[in-house]
């Protein structure tokens, strides 16, 4: 019979969940049914000490833990509080310079400012032309730098640095078949780590409302995909919430090809809708109830599509999305579309 926890078991995470939730549920705790449960390091809200103390009590007759009552670091994320202006900072300074090093990384004497190669439209030209990378192949090891190279530097992007969510799915996306060009944008990224300041992370203060920023680039991805982007934060429940830090951040190639802008837009706006919903139940199982939520997008064609102000010609998947976008808006009003400039965003 195995008692102790075993590194690498795929079923581990699985066991070491039921065993916590067994153990738990017999001292009158139990698991939610809508957030599933974690198992390893995980923060406590609590409105009286005594609550606190009595789940600590229950956790240490079977495991041998630490508590810091201070909030200073979780999961390799350091938290400087600032109560007189009911601020947080979030940052991962020691993760990011260990991550360098390990991949013996030598800072470069100039300044790096761009996380990935940027392309330049061609302002005035009745057609722009797609790029395909020609560039050779590499072998396996290169393959496996890149993927030890994206999963290292994913969690730190998710943890404090946005910026690098983009650089990072591309990345991704090319590590099955990395290319020589795959490579120096690999080390592209390295030198942007080496030489800028390391990310903060800012939260305030809120009412704990959700809002989202919805947007899409199109045809701006490899195979003719397009990228979806969104920023959801917690903030106030008013017309034009005001920002915040980045609770989640969207940032993936969209699958299907997209067949103009305001379809991607749609596109964009399903997934950060279809995200929002799981981020809105997590918020009310903790006792924070949501009204719609607001969701900005500077597209005013799909604005007016989801409100019904524009009526398309639709292909079936973008009929889905509508569809979807348009019972969670009317039917269920679980969020609330509105259109915004991009210079006002």
């Amino acid at each position: 019979m195995v008692i102790r926890g075993m590194y690498g078991l795929p079923q581990a995470g699985s066991l070491g969940h039921d065993l916590l939730e067994e153990r738990l549920n017999q001292e009158g705790y139990f698991q939610s049914q809508i957030v599933p449960g974690v198992v390893d390091d995980f923060g406590i809200k609590y409105l009286r000490k005594e609550d606190l103390d009595h789940l600590i009590k229950s956790l240490e007759k079977y495991y041998d833990m630490t508590v810091d009552l201070e909030g200073k670091e979780y999961v390799k994320i350091e938290l400087d509080w600032d109560y007189d202006k009911r601020q947080v900072h979030l940052s991962m300074m020691p993760y990011l310079q260990k991550a360098l090093r390990q991949f013996d990384n030598v800072v470069p004497t100039k300044r790096e400012d761009s996380p990935y190669p940027h392309v330049e439209p061609k302002y005035g030209a009745k057609q722009q032309f797609a790029k395909y990378d020609t560039s050779a192949p590499v072998g396996k090891e290169e393959q496996k730098y890149i993927q030890k190279l994206t999963g290292k530097f994913n969690w730190y992007a998710r943890g404090v640095d946005s910026t690098l969510l983009t650089p990072i799915s591309a990345l991704t996306a090319q590590q099955s078949k990395p290319t020589q060009a795959t490579m120096k944008r690999a080390q592209q990224l390295l030198d942007y780590l080496a030489t800028q300041e390391p990310a903060v992370l800012t939260y305030r203060a809120s009412d704990m409302t959700l809002a989202i920023h919805s947007d899409a680039g199109y045809l701006n991805e490899e195979n003719a995909r397009s990228r979806a982007g969104g920023h959801h934060f917690l903030s106030e429940d008013v017309p034009y919430p005001a920002n915040n830090g980045a609770i989640y951040n969207e940032a993936s190639i969209i699958k299907a090809v997209m067949s103009s802008a305001s379809e991607a837009k749609l596109g964009a706006l399903y997934m950060n809708a279809r995200k929002g919903v799981e981020i809105r139940n997590m918020l009310e199982e903790m006792g924070h109830p949501q009204p719609p939520t607001p969701v900005q997008t500077d597209n005013s064609t799909a604005d007016g599509i989801i409100n019904l102000r524009v009526m398309p010609k639709r292909t079936k998947a973008m009929d889905m999305r509508f569809h979807w976008l348009r019972d969670r808006s009317v039917n269920q009003e679980q969020f609330r579309f509105y259109w915004r400039p991009g210079a006002l965003q």
